[in-house]
């Protein structure tokens, strides 16, 4: 138990620098990024939109994490369900 803590306490402190810089950007540049990634994923084939989805994937994960304690048991289902979906997305868009 005590590894998980570490763990999560090292991901945690060293996502800090990472989520002032996006604290500091215009609140709509995260979100424009995001839709514009996700946009990008659907609409190319292959492994460029692959490569996208992945990436939408890999932040709501990362955020996911950092927030995983405080949500509740439905707030968890949700967070994994969506990125379980995406990088299911993302596989169909590899094939292409």
């Amino acid at each position: 138990m005590s590894t998980n803590r570490s763990a999560r306490q090292s991901v945690q402190q060293r996502s800090a620098a990472p989520l002032v810089y996006l604290r500091q950007l215009p609140a709509w540049v995260p979100p424009a990024v995001l839709i514009a990634l996700l946009v990008a994923g659907l609409a190319v084939r292959g492994w460029p939109g692959a490569i996208a989805l992945c990436l939408v994937a890999a932040f709501l994960a990362w955020l996911g994490f950092l927030s995983w304690p405080r949500l509740s048991a439905a707030g968890r289902l949700g967070r994994a369900a969506g990125i379980v979906v995406l990088l299911g997305v993302a596989a169909f868009q590899a094939l292409r």
